[in-house]
């Protein structure tokens, strides 16, 4: 018997999970198109009218939030409001339409490809003969973002000199995603590495194990790295733990550009944002709100006229009601687990960077999905998903991707962005590296060459000739 539950259980729960992950990575509005097409296709589930709050099931009037769920547990300024609604609660259309210019000419999302989106970044570092090689090299890039073509082959073609095609090619490989354009995962790490020491610092025997040791790492055998490396399992954990979090063997999987699917539709992004945040009572000093959007403003649920049908219906019916049945259950199971998994993703976030929805860019502070992912002891993947495709509107009405939340280089490029536009003689990259000092963040000349050329900000030469 308990061979025959095993069975029977590990199947739905791996389809609750893969359905969960699905309804995970879409955004509010493709949500609610997969919400009416299962309405539509399957008879064991129905949407009851009456206007109930998401989490509590309490019934609501009007069109206000639920008034215990929105309501602070306490007025601390850390500790966020967070709750699921119902877009219509909050979000009239008409606002939104209001809105759209303001909102499309300011985050317009960029469509493009990965090439395209490394050589928009490096161009003006680049004389014209230069931009040829660099071009050409990016149309060699494979799925992952790294090098199928020899640098020697490119010199012979070009007639140049390899070290003048190497320089072009660490010139790419600096730019965003950092490491694309290496020829392997190690290389790509190792390019990784060398950025991130600029503002970071490396844990001990990091290098050597990207270098001649990530085999034994992707082997797990530790204590064999160790004793490779003469030194003890806590010091290679600490060097593992900082690969894990913070190096990508594959850079074109790294999240990059605004947009990866051309195809992705932009009313979202203007009109319905999938989450909003604001301060309670309009108040900046009192703690934020955060409404997680849910397309519908009824409760899903199982129809019991449907569920009654089922033991007076003929037995070649039943197998099927019954199947349409766990699949409405499993619907419904899997909308409470996204909810409550992005739920608990904007709790962190909006704890961790309050400063930057309320003050603004310059405050982000440097975090990866790898490091959410750990302290909600959850899968990257799983936060990967919950990000992906989601926008969130801030206090000030501006609606971002919720992937700037991850944007470790934004606080840095809109820092060079204000230097930039307070300057009243155009500043020279290394200039500007040592007002940034002043303040306390330590890049390299390339790393605010690159940041500058993300920004569409044009060289001191080139911004002194339009003056």
């Amino acid at each position: 018997m308990l061979q025959s539950h095993q069975q029977i259980l590990k199947p739905l729960t791996t389809a609750h999970l893969a359905r969960t992950m699905t309804l995970l990575s879409l955004s509010v509005e493709e949500l609610s198109q997969e919400i009416d097409n299962e309405l539509a296709n399957n008879p064991a589930l129905e949407l009851l009218e009456q206007r109930t709050c998401p989490h509590c099931r309490r019934v609501l009037l009007g069109s206000a939030p639920c008034p215990v769920c929105s309501a602070p547990k306490t007025l601390d300024y850390d500790e966020p409001i967070i709750f699921v609604s119902p877009r219509d609660d909050f979000v009239p259309h008409d606002m939104w339409r209001e809105n759209q210019d303001y909102a499309e000419d300011d985050i317009s999302p960029a469509e493009e490809d990965l090439p395209t989106y490394v050589f928009r970044q490096i161009a003006t570092e680049l004389t014209p003969e230069e931009q040829k090689v660099a071009a050409y090299l990016l149309t060699h890039l494979n799925d992952d973002g790294l090098l199928m073509i020899d640098p020697i082959e490119v010199a012979q073609y070009y007639h140049m000199p390899i070290s003048h095609v190497l320089q072009i090619q660490s010139t790419i490989q600096r730019a965003e995603p950092v490491g694309v354009g290496s020829r392997s995962p190690e290389e790509a790490m190792l390019i990784q590495l060398d950025s991130l020491s600029e503002g970071y610092e490396i844990p001990p025997y990091t290098r050597e194990i990207v270098k001649e040791n990530i085999g034994l790492v992707s082997r797990k055998q530790y204590p064999m790295l160790a004793k490779v490396l003469n030194t003890t399992s806590k010091n290679v954990q600490i060097a593992i733990r900082f690969i894990s979090e913070n190096l990508n063997p594959y850079p074109a999987r790294a999240h990059w550009g605004d947009v990866r699917s051309p195809t992705q539709s932009k009313s979202f992004v203007y009109h319905q944002p999938d989450v909003l945040i604001y301060p309670y009572n309009n108040d900046i000093n009192n703690p934020l709100v955060i409404e997680v959007i849910l397309p519908l403003s009824g409760t899903l649920r199982i129809n019991p006229m449907f569920k009654s049908a089922i033991r007076n219906a003929e037995s070649d019916k039943r197998d099927e009601w019954r199947s349409d049945l766990e699949k409405a259950n499993l619907f419904i199971k899997c909308i409470q687990q996204r909810n409550y998994t992005i739920v608990r993703l904007m709790e962190k976030v909006a704890t961790l960077q309050r400063d930057f929805i309320v003050n603004g860019e310059k405050y982000l502070i440097p975090v990866t999905r790898a490091k959410i992912a750990k302290e909600l002891n959850v899968h990257e993947s799983t936060i990967s998903r919950a990000v992906g495709n989601k926008t969130v509107q801030l206090p000030n009405r501006r609606i971002i991707p919720l992937s700037s939340f991850f944007d470790r280089s934004l606080n840095i490029r809109t820092i060079v962005k204000e230097i930039i536009s307070n300057e009243s003689e155009p500043l020279s990259d290394a200039e500007i590296v040592d007002l940034l000092g002043e303040k306390g963040v330590n890049v390299a000349r390339r790393t605010v060459a690159k940041y500058r050329a993300m920004e569409g900000i044009l060289p001191a030469y080139m911004r002194s000739t339009v003056a």
